[in-house]
């Protein structure tokens, strides 16, 4: 590897790389920067509404946002290819953190999903599975040649539905099914025969069945069947989303406005800030707010699925390619769950709901992204 300043020089005096821009040469991908940014603002201004005006919890996401785009910043300086070299280290210390969360976790709100380090941080392990998981499906697969082998899938996915499980017990349904998601998309990316690809399909009702019977538990089958039927229980289980699909009907083309929101004001809407942050969108901004807050969702997702095209190692093919399904698939399941199309299963929306762990976890995960895009441009010229 050439010392930065002679790549910097081979790039400039070759005619046919592209101009590296004063962003490139930090390794930020300038409109992934924009659009992030757009949400990040946006975001501390809808949880003013939605917490009553509670400026210490604004506060507290906003130093959040910092700290996550100070960790996006630093993954970005990091080669891709360093990354596939050290990624099992992080995979094995998120197993044992795991392991730990299932024994000896903080327990809250029914679920032991947290670790607790007295009088410094509290933070969910499970958020961070999110980019392991795929990163190190994408090494290990990365390591064998395509289309992958029945016993690199079956392998794949083992480092997969180990970390599933261990979520799943603590019990948190939707981070455990996007850890599993996001694995599956990097093994379906390897190149997967059509007949693997329907055995999957076809053993997904067995796999429900077992599920329903054995594993989840009675809160959860609750959310089941309040998403068939919510006006069964429409005092109990079906409030959430009686009041969610409420809230987003009565704001109308243009919303009530900012601060107007009588769903989530008047204590109607639960978690408006959190799961339910949507439909306080939709209320306050209308169509008009909701329309353009899914324009930025696709231009962001646009912008990764590029990223993914343009790289060039596999490992790096893959790893953009699984981040950004998984992001998509973050959005579509939080978005159909307040509007009533899916099950609800504690999905928050991406850069919108309050959470520490989960916007710095989000925001690493597009520091990996611009380490992806940026380093091809200083590497390829001189290979």
């Amino acid at each position: 590897m050439l010392p930065l300043h002679k790549r910097i020089t081979l790039n400039a005096n070759n005619p046919n790389h592209k101009h590296v821009t004063l962003l490139e040469r930090f390794h930020i991908d300038g409109y992934l920067l924009v659009l992030l940014t757009i949400l990040a603002i946006a975001n501390l201004f809808i949880l003013y509404s939605a917490s009553g005006k509670d400026m210490d919890l604004v506060n507290r996401q906003g130093t959040f946002f910092i700290m996550g785009g100070v960790a996006m910043i630093m993954i970005a300086q990091f080669d891709p290819r360093f990354m596939a070299r050290w990624v099992l280290i992080p995979y094995i210390i998120g197993i044992i953190l795991l392991i730990i969360v299932d024994i000896n976790g903080h327990n809250a709100m029914g679920a032991q999903r947290w670790l607790k380090i007295p009088g410094l941080i509290r933070f969910q392990p499970s958020e961070f599975m999110k980019i392991v998981v795929p990163a190190t499906i994408a090494w290990y697969i990365s390591r064998h040649s395509l289309p992958a082998s029945f016993k690199h899938v079956v392998i794949a996915f083992i480092l997969t539905i180990v970390p599933f499980l261990l979520v799943l017990k603590q019990p948190d349904l939707g981070t455990s099914l996007l850890i599993l998601t996001a694995g599956a998309f990097v093994i379906y990316m390897a190149g997967l025969r059509w007949s693997w690809v329907i055995s999957a399909i076809l053993a997904i009702i067995p796999i429900a069945y077992g599920m329903w019977h054995f594993v989840m538990h009675d809160y959860q089958k609750h959310r089941v069947l309040t998403f068939i039927n919510p006006e069964s229980d429409p005092l109990g289980k079906g409030w959430n989303i009686i009041q969610s699909k409420a809230a987003i009907g009565s704001g109308g083309f243009w919303g009530k406005g900012w601060l107007e929101g009588t769903q989530s004001h008047l204590d109607f809407l639960p978690e408006s800030h959190t799961d339910f942050v949507f439909a306080l969108i939709g209320e306050e901004f209308g169509l008009v707010g909701v329309t353009l807050l899914l324009t930025i969702y696709l231009l962001i997702i646009t912008r990764c699925l590029i990223i993914t095209a343009n790289a060039q190692t596999l490992f790096g093919k893959l790893l953009a390619g699984g981040l950004s399904m998984t992001f998509f698939v973050y959005v579509f399941v939080n978005i159909g769950m307040v509007s009533g199309l899916l099950p609800v299963v504690g999905v928050p929306l991406p850069f919108m709901s309050y959470g520490g762990t989960s916007a710095i976890t989000l925001l690493s995960s597009f520091g990996i992204l611009m380490a992806i895009q940026t380093h091809r441009n200083w590497t390829t010229s001189i290979r």
